[in-house]
């Protein structure tokens, strides 16, 4: 898992000239925020879900009730379902000099390199099905849905990117392409729940 962070680094590492253009906004969205409290910024609770809130990091979440917090070696965060072992949702930083996500190009840039360059071995078929942007609390966040297809299974999946704190955060979660549309609305609800604050 070290690879990943390796590639993030590589992916997104910061071009001379470019943080002076958001300095301005970066500082008032930073102003607006500093004085905010994190509980405050926890994801709304929903029946059905565990939130996460993250104070050292500096994000919030909400995951599927039943599903097992794991440690997996490169990842702040993993949480899967002990039944569906693609039914998971996993949260990634890496240290950024960039200041905003649109920073690193457009929605469909960003996701199409991590698509093809992180979230899915070289090997496995990939495809984006769609990637926006939106903004939360002056924050922008790009968000995408992916198929990746593997030789026995194909794996449904969403992701969402933003950056702060000095940091790159990537969430992502998926299922089984056989049980997608059971658990689109459950993984809708862990991609938009996504929030990071300021630490």
């Amino acid at each position: 898992m070290g690879q990943l962070k390796s590639l993030l680094v590589n992916l997104f590492a910061d071009r001379p000239g470019r943080r002076q253009a958001l300095a301005i906004g970066a500082v008032a969205t930073g102003l607006s925020l500093s004085n905010a409290n994190p509980a405050s910024f926890a994801a709304e609770n929903k029946k059905g879900f565990q939130d996460v809130i993250d104070r050292k990091d500096g994000y919030t979440f909400l995951y599927p009730f039943g599903w097992q917090e794991v440690a997996i070696q490169g990842q702040d965060k993993v949480f899967k379902d002990v039944i569906e072992p693609l039914e998971s949702v996993s949260v990634n930083m890496v240290p950024t000099n960039k200041e905003d996500i649109r920073d690193l190009g457009s929605p469909q840039q960003v996701a199409e390199a991590l698509i093809k360059k992180v979230l899915a071995p070289a090997s496995q078929k990939t495809k984006l099905v769609e990637a926006a942007e939106h903004d939360v609390d002056g924050k922008a966040y790009y968000t995408f849905e992916f198929i990746a297809q593997a030789p026995n299974y194909i794996r449904h999946g969403l992701g969402t990117v933003s950056i702060g704190n000095g940091k790159f955060y990537t969430v992502t979660t998926g299922a089984n392409e056989r049980r997608w549309e059971k658990m689109k609305d459950r993984l809708h609800t862990i991609i938009d729940s996504f929030k990071i604050f300021n630490v």
